[in-house]
């Protein structure tokens, strides 16, 4: 799984059959130590729970689509859930 933080919201034109109602957000790719890596990528949000500013962790690829009620939608990204806090060992921060 993936960490990132919600920084926006998409609001499509036409959307496809399985994804009615399934929030789309746009993500920030962040590294452990919650620094931004990589561009901004859209995510679907299956919890219906992840808003502007939270830390998500989320999943990419062919497994994005399976986390979603309706399998095999045409998604790359789906959010997982919400992160609650992050505790790294001291001797782990390289």
């Amino acid at each position: 799984m993936l960490l990132g933080k919600v920084i926006g919201t998409v609001t499509p034109a036409v959307i496809y059959e399985g994804l009615d109602g399934v929030p789309m957000l746009i993500i920030q790719p962040l590294d452990r130590n919650r620094r931004p890596i990589g561009r901004q990528i859209v995510a679907a949000d299956p919890t219906y729970m992840a808003g502007k500013g939270e830390l998500i962790y989320y999943e990419g690829g062919r497994e994005a689509a399976l986390a979603l009620e309706t399998w095999f939608v045409p998604v790359d990204h789906t959010i997982i859930g919400i992160v609650d806090g992050i505790e790294i060992l001291e001797d782990e921060k390289k």
